[in-house]
């Protein structure tokens, strides 16, 4: 039946009952991303403690710090593929469940290996949830308002943060002040640390249950009716049939071209899948985890005691919070490139400041100091630092990920691209005890050099996405042919 009436002027806002229906669903796609932000935090007040017990040395501590990103890079790049055969929800529900047994596991941990292999279990899950959430908002997210839905993401990671910092401050806390004190059942409140995650991963697994599937996935799958269904709450009746038509026409397309690849010309793969991979390593080559990773201890090197270390972790994951809420106002209005650029030289500005800082530190290891004016400063770069990731590089990389990569090889090449994430995110995590033992000053000196490359290369390869058509941003990085004369 042809569909006759006109389309509300207000249906695509985030206000409209249809805006506030796919807010809704990519809320609750968006808790993979609380899962991720939950882990990358928790092991910060756990990671002393893990050290004096476990591993001894700042490079096996590092190792088992960083080792769950292994497992997110495996899960990222099988993601793509699970999800396309057996849908969006059910590998929702493999990552919920895996999260779960991790956090268990690295509570009641009795050794290094065993910590290692929890850890890497919560990383496939946590891997798993980073590709299919956004594609999941991508897929039922208006365009008008989907650089805004898919922010969602990063705010949930934001939110994870917080949660976790702020639950190891009331854990230590309670446990009076030190991590290795024991609390309920024997077990010291670092291993609580761990044992909150399960309470996050139910909330997942269980939302899993009771969201509807991708349409895309339905009709892919030639369950029209269903699709149809889910979509007459998603977009106004004199829309509905034109976004059925064009969806269908897409995944036909998508069939014709079931054999496409990533690989191409450009070192081996296509010229757009580098451009996401590098948007990837930027992201986290600016050193981001240090802070949620390493704060804790970095703070307690240059004077602060280990409660008032976990409550600036806490302040630092509220600012991330707030600025990530500003971004997501901000995305749909400004635009993506304009974030991103601001963002970098903001991150430039702050981790040269932090560079600076630690030039004039004293001592060396957990024994390091800084003296008079410059440990404030320090503190107050590295909170800006997190207002310029956080407003721009944390969630519009996502954003962009979501929006860039054609159709026919999107999943693959998210998945790619995700699992280049992690990995930078696992060497920069590896790397940092050994580089802070050596010159901070140095570190954050490379943190500041890749923000100011990361400027550099959008002003130079990214172009505008806002208010465009999936099917229309993957013609903004067609190179066209030079013309003849």
């Amino acid at each position: 039946m042809s569909q006759t009436q006109s389309i509300p002027a207000n249906a695509f806002t985030m206000r409209s009952p249809f805006g506030r229906r796919a807010i809704v669903l990519s809320v609750a796609a968006a808790v993979g991303g609380f899962l991720f932000g939950f882990d990358s935090s928790v092991i910060n007040g756990a990671v002393q403690s893990i050290e004096t017990e476990y591993t001894k040395v700042p490079t096996l501590t590092g190792f088992v710090v960083a080792i769950a990103l292994i497992g997110c890079a495996i899960g990222a790049i099988a993601a793509g593929a699970l999800s396309d055969r057996f849908g969006r929800l059910k590998v929702m529900m493999v990552g919920a469940v895996l999260f779960l047994a991790s956090s268990i596991g690295s509570a009641l941990t009795f050794s290094v290996l065993d910590l290692t292999i929890w850890r890497v279990i919560g990383g496939l899950g946590i891997g798993i949830a980073s590709v299919v959430a956004p594609a999941y908002i991508a897929e039922v997210a208006p365009r008008q308002i989907r650089g805004s839905l898919a922010s969602l993401q990063q705010l949930a990671i934001t939110l994870g943060i917080f949660a976790a910092l702020l639950s190891n401050a009331l854990l230590v806390g309670a446990a009076g002040g030190t991590a290795d004190n024991q609390l309920w059942w024997g077990l010291e409140a670092w291993r609580w640390m761990f044992l909150v995650g399960v309470v996050p991963a139910a909330v997942y697994g269980l939302l899993a249950f009771t969201m509807p599937e991708s349409p895309r996935f339905l009709l892919a799958r030639g369950r029209a009716d269903e699709a149809r269904a889910i979509f007459a709450r998603l977009v106004p009746p004199a829309d509905l049939d034109k976004t059925i038509n064009e969806l269908t026409s897409a995944i036909e397309t998508d069939r014709k071209n079931k054999g496409a690849s990533i690989a191409g010309k450009a070192l081996g793969l296509q010229p757009i899948v580098w451009i996401g991979i590098i948007l990837s390593v930027f992201q986290q080559f600016v050193g981001i985890n240090v802070i949620f990773y390493y704060s804790t201890s970095l703070w307690r090197a240059v004077g602060f005691d280990e409660g008032d270390s976990l409550l600036i972790g806490v302040i630092t994951s509220v600012t991330n919070v707030l600025v990530t809420l500003i971004a997501i106002w901000l995305v749909d209005r400004v635009g993506r490139k304009p974030l991103l650029l601001v963002g970098s030289a903001l991150m430039t500005l702050s981790l040269g400041a932090m560079a600076l800082a630690f030039s004039f530190a004293t001592g060396s290891g957990q024994d390091v100091s800084l003296p008079g004016i410059w440990a404030p400063v320090a503190l107050v770069a590295a909170n800006l630092f997190v207002v310029g990731f956080g407003a721009s590089w944390g969630p519009l990389v996502w954003v962009l990920l979501g929006e860039i990569f054609p159709s026919r090889i999107r999943g693959k090449a998210l998945g790619v691209a995700a699992g280049a994430q992690w990995l930078a995110n696992f060497l920069v995590s590896w790397t940092f005890p050994q580089l802070a033992d050596w010159s901070l000053a140095i570190t954050y000196g490379g943190y500041a050099f890749f923000a100011a490359l990361s400027f550099v290369f959008v002003l130079w390869k990214i172009p505008e996405t806002k208010g465009m058509e999936l099917e229309q941003t993957e013609t903004l990085f067609v190179r066209k042919p030079k013309k003849t004369a």
